[in-house]
């Protein structure tokens, strides 16, 4: 059962504190790392035939089988992914930036482009976890983007075959090019490229353990989005709520992983006690009862505040990756909101709204780095290149001062670039 605190019987910082039975995958996947680097796709195939329990006679995904998921797909889930992908495209188009240019005296010409990232790799979970959502939000801000080639990766099921809803979002976001491989050797193939799976530039996307570290050592070679750690939301509710929707908002990542932390802050102690009970009436009914029973009874938490300002203070202080202001009026509040991944406004906002059909991205920041990031963007599939343009007489005008300036740091060398061209 989910317990209940009075404020400042945990630390802030502990709200979302979680039991991690931490497991080092480091050697293993520095292993696959360097296997898949020196054996191309003959360790792609060792992979799936040792991991995925399948032995394949290709890993690229053809025409054919996109097409054939696409129509074993009901209509109305399909019908109902496209109108997603409406509503995610009609968001992410209004972050798109634009170059600028500044021309100032002398002749001085200055300014930034904005350019896409060449090749993209996006990395989908299979088996449980395979969120056709996630396609949608991945692919369709690299495409608004205009990166090159957009390039997935997802491991088969026994069947030698990848989830029919997974293709047919591929199909519905654009994706260019997908591959039947998962784990750390995916996300290897991605960074360094086989005979088959083409070299990207920056990866985005969630998996387990295995391919956080795949992502992690990677970098630098290539890019990635962000290392997400297990889901989480803090539901901020004052007395008026509904005690069943606001458990059923808990559990909607409560199921999501046995280390998901769903908490519930409000200044009501009814309402504590009544979402209580009504989480112990909801959990027995879900499909994926015994994750959301360990999340719940491990990593979940109410905690009653003396105010609503008082818990505004909190969500400042963890930067919940999901936060649900469940109150008459949200937006008196959504000004004092400094850290959150993603915030859900007033009582008909439910945060699963988010995860699939609003708009904003799901992908999002974890474990109180939304201090410092934010939600995938389009801004992640672009990059900005500086130039600059100096006329002679303008450069005339300031080598001295840059002379200086580079003679303080003790580089005389640049010194001497900034007033050579005077000399001549």
């Amino acid at each position: 059962m989910i317990r209940i605190y009075k404020y400042g019987e945990v630390a802030n910082s502990e709200i979302f504190a979680r039991a991690v039975a931490e497991v080092d995958v480091t050697a293993i996947v520095s292993d696959i790392i360097e296997n898949v680097r020196k054996n191309g796709d003959r360790a792609l195939l060792e992979y799936s035939e040792k991991f995925d329990k399948v032995r394949l006679s290709g890993i690229e995904v053809s025409a054919q089988e996109i097409d054939e998921a696409f129509s074993s797909v009901d209509a109305e889930f399909v019908r109902v992914m496209k109108k997603a992908a409406e509503n995610i495209y009609a968001f992410h188009s209004r972050q798109v930036r634009n170059s600028f240019l500044i021309e100032g005296e002398d002749g001085i010409v200055m300014g930034q482009r904005i350019t896409p990232i060449d090749r993209v790799g996006l990395y989908v979970p299979g088996g449980t976890a395979a969120y056709p959502s996630s396609v949608l939000m991945n692919s369709i801000p690299a495409k608004i983007a205009g990166c090159g080639m957009i390039v997935m990766v997802t491991p088969p099921g026994k069947d030698g075959k990848v989830n029919p809803n997974i293709l047919a979002a591929a199909k519905i976001a654009g994706v260019d090019r997908i591959f039947k491989v998962g784990g750390a050797q995916a996300v290897a193939a991605l960074a360094y490229g086989t005979e088959t799976v083409p070299e990207v530039d920056k990866i985005v996307g969630p998996g387990n353990a295995f391919v956080a570290e795949a992502k992690k050592q990677v970098f630098g070679k290539v890019a990635i989005d962000m290392i997400a750690g297990p889901s989480e939301i803090l539901v901020v509710a004052d007395k008026t709520c509904d005690a069943d929707v606001i458990a059923a908002d808990l559990l909607s990542q409560a199921e999501h992983d046995k280390l998901a932390s769903a908490v519930l802050v409000t200044d009501s102690e009814q309402l504590a006690l009544d979402v209580q009970a009504a989480l112990e009436r909801q959990i027995p009914m879900l499909s994926r009862a015994e994750i959301a029973r360990t999340s719940i009874d491990k990593n979940g938490k109410i905690i009653v505040a003396d105010s609503l300002e008082r818990v505004i203070e909190i969500a400042n202080e963890i930067a919940p990756e999901h936060l649900e202001l469940c109150v008459d009026n949200p937006f008196d509040y959504l000004g004092k909101i400094r850290h959150a991944g993603s915030v859900f406004m007033g009582k008909y906002c439910p945060e699963a709204l988010g995860d699939y059909f609003a708009g904003p991205n799901h992908t999002l920041p974890t474990g109180g780095t939304a201090r410092f990031s934010s939600p995938l963007s389009v801004d992640d599939f672009v990059k900005k290149s500086q130039y600059t343009y100096y006329t002679k007489e303008a450069l005339g005008k300031v080598a001295q001062d840059v002379a200086l300036f580079a003679t303080r740091e003790g580089l005389t060398a640049h010194a001497a670039s900034a007033v050579a061209r005077q000399k001549k």
